[in-house]
């Protein structure tokens, strides 16, 4: 997959078949999307596209925090693993906010050679959101390609969407929004050093410190799987801000990995949530934690263990 983004100028000279739009979380409802785009690619030897931008555009028009599923480089790994040929991460530049959509789409059919356009029956696009999928089916024959377009997919007579996925994990409901995803929801860092407590307690930790704008679900502590290179560990995550052994108000992730004990410090690693286990407490001393660290570790154990027999 080439991966083009920090630019406007692009230009793909291939006969392309495109899917456009936010994709925060490459979920469920995006299958439909993904095969049809893929299905088109194969069946008329065109490049697959998919063209996002680098920010969510509602971010930057309504100058709100918007908290996102996947970041930029955590989006970059997932469709990676797609099969596509490009993935553009357009800058969202005053000149791109304001295109008006016909002009959006004479500039991208020329720079991207575009034949079929696969887009959601929901998709809005240029200045405003004033165009959607019935104008890109009225400019066909002016601009030569094909649309497509696809009906979301539901789920408990739902659309599953980004803001439904996100609406889950912010209530903490972990299995559903793994569901509705399609996978476990993750973060992704490098390890940063803290303040090897849990070495002094007997149980080592990583520390991840995550983009502002990652969405992370509530504060606790969960049950995970720990990715390292090419392979997984089971793991208990803590979320939130350590209360029993730091004032610091920054959020951040802080995994015991077990039956691990290698130096990753430095080292890119992915943590992914599966169940949650408790909120997140502030004990009386650290013996205290040090005990109930020892029956999160029990409690995970257990879910692995149940998850082995059910498998």
């Amino acid at each position: 997959m080439e991966y083009i983004k920090n630019t406007l100028d692009f230009e793909i000279t291939e006969p392309t078949v495109i899917t456009l739009g936010k994709f925060d979380g490459l979920h469920r409802g995006h299958e439909l999307l993904m095969e049809t785009l893929m299905e088109q690619g194969n069946l008329c030897g065109y490049r697959t596209v998919v063209f996002t931008f680098d920010i969510p555009p509602k971010k930057q028009v309504g100058n709100k925090p918007v908290k996102v599923l996947t970041t930029n480089e955590e989006k970059h790994i997932i469709f990676e693993n797609t099969g596509i040929d490009y993935l553009i991460e357009c800058p969202f530049t005053q000149e791109v906010r304001q295109m008006d959509p016909v002009s959006f789409i004479a500039w991208i059919v020329k720079r991207l050679n575009i034949k079929c356009m696969v887009v959601g029956d929901d998709f809005h696009f240029g200045y405003q959101r004033a165009g959607d999928y019935r104008l890109l089916k009225e400019r066909e024959t002016e601009f030569g390609y094909r649309t497509i377009v696809v009906k979301k997919v539901q789920e408990d007579g739902r659309d599953i969407s980004s803001t439904y996925v996100r609406e889950e994990i912010e209530k903490g409901n972990i299995a559903k929004a793994n569901h509705l995803l399609g996978y476990e929801y993750f973060v992704r860092s490098r390890i940063v050093h803290g303040r090897k407590l849990g070495r002094k307690l007997g149980v080592p930790t990583i520390n991840m410190l995550l983009p502002e704008e990652k969405l992370l679900p509530p504060n606790g502590v969960y049950v995970t799987r720990v990715v390292i290179g090419e392979k997984w560990y089971k793991g208990v995550s803590n979320v939130g801000k350590k209360p029993t052994v730091s004032n610091e108000n920054r959020i951040g992730v802080e995994t015991y990995i077990m039956d691990f004990c290698q130096d990753v410090y430095g080292q890119t690693v992915e943590v992914q949530f599966l169940e949650f286990l408790r909120q997140e407490m502030k004990f009386a001393s650290v013996e205290e934690l040090r005990y109930q660290m020892n029956c999160d570790r029990c409690m995970a154990e257990t879910y692995y263990k149940n998850i082995t027999q059910v498998c």
